[in-house]
């Protein structure tokens, strides 16, 4: 039976913190398997996803997203929206009776000989919990990866790509040149906006989705949309945005800067994760890119009790896109296990639909 309350007498088995694919099959597994639990989600459930365009489809097939052995039926059998994706985790919360805190933020947590102490903020305000176990399933894009220029903080400049319709009559300029430039690009171009693309390779990575990677050279070449191989912003004006040429990613010094007029600028430079509640349990994070120490068998970090699922278990940046939802099931059957010696009833998708894919095919970003 969950636990649905803060105020308790004693800890609860386990409290999840975050509730996007990941979290949420986690969630139905414990509650199968009669676990007492806690779950905590500082926005809404799949918040991520929440943001994205409009009318993006996933890159990877509904069979791989789906979670807790209910498929994902569509009347098309393509890739689904990340629309399509949110009413699914609906119905998943729906359909198995899930209890989530939403808009309820984690401020601190803190380990005790026995158990943990954590402190929330929700929308009626603090709250307490105390539990045997914790579930860091929170995801790997809190905030964008800053360039830290000049004007990177104008109110015409944005981190994220809402829809192609803003930009209709506009000029906009597009930072990047992996899948989520490049679908931008071609998406604001056939919604009426005048675009170039800036991207700090000579070319676009053939890891880009193989059926709009052609469709953007195709556009370049036909001059339709402006392309600025081996730049990187360096400044940002109300006006304009100075390119400066680069070689293997380093500025050349004596090369002039391109001075680009624009009324937009759209910096698909990736997101990273805040790993600060890992540093508050006392989580060991290791290399640059602060990668959580934890068991492979169990997911249980440094710290006793307190377990990494999803993308978060790849630290705060995935330069590299090795950890994604379809690759993230097994987590929640090695938590289950650990924490009550047998795995769940069920993971991912239902097993006709189940295979394997060399990661080597994705590149989320």
């Amino acid at each position: 039976m969950t636990h649905n309350e803060s105020s308790t007498p004693s800890p609860v088995d386990v409290l999840i913190i975050g509730a996007g694919p990941i979290g949420i099959e986690l969630a139905v597994a414990l509650k199968q398997a009669d676990v007492n639990y806690i779950h905590v989600e500082a926005k809404q459930i799949g918040h991520t996803i929440s943001w994205w365009p409009r009318n993006t489809n996933f890159f990877s097939t509904s069979e791989r997203i789906a979670i807790s052995g209910v498929p994902i039926q569509n009347n098309h059998q393509g890739r689904i929206t990340g629309e399509d994706y949110l009413a699914y985790l609906r119905g998943i919360v729906e359909q198995f009776d899930l209890h989530v805190n939403s808009y309820e933020t984690v401020t601190s947590i803190e380990r005790h000989a026995s158990h943990f102490s954590i402190q929330t903020e929700s929308l009626t305000g603090p709250k307490t919990y105390t539990a045997h176990n914790v579930v860091m399933a929170k995801g790997d894009m809190d905030m964008p990866n800053l360039l830290n220029i000049p004007g990177e903080d104008l109110p015409h400049v944005t981190h994220y790509f809402g829809d192609p319709h803003t930009y209709f009559r506009k000029r906009l300029l597009v930072v990047g040149g992996r899948n989520s430039a490049v679908e931008a690009t071609l998406r604001c171009w056939r919604a009426g906006a005048e675009v170039a693309i800036s991207y700090r390779r000579k070319m676009f990575s053939d890891r880009v989705k193989e059926h709009i990677r052609p469709d953007l050279l195709a556009q370049i070449e036909n001059g339709t949309i402006t392309y600025y191989p081996e730049t990187i912003p360096v400044e940002i004006t109300p006006h304009h945005v100075v390119l400066q040429p680069v070689c293997e990613g380093q500025p050349i010094d004596e090369a002039d800067p391109i001075i680009h007029p624009t009324d937009f600028v759209l910096l698909t430079t990736g997101y990273r994760a805040d790993m600060r509640l890992y540093e508050m349990a006392g989580v060991n994070l290791e290399s640059d890119r602060r990668i959580p120490q934890f068991e492979l068998e169990t997911m249980e970090t440094n710290v006793p009790g307190l377990y990494v699922a999803g993308t978060t278990a790849a630290g705060m940046l995935q330069d590299r896109y090795r950890l994604f939802i379809e690759n993230s099931h097994e987590h929640v059957v090695k938590i289950v296990k650990a924490i009550t010696g047998r795995p769940p009833k069920r993971v991912g998708t239902i097993p006709a639909r189940s295979y394997e894919l060399a990661l080597e095919k994705f590149d989320a970003n």
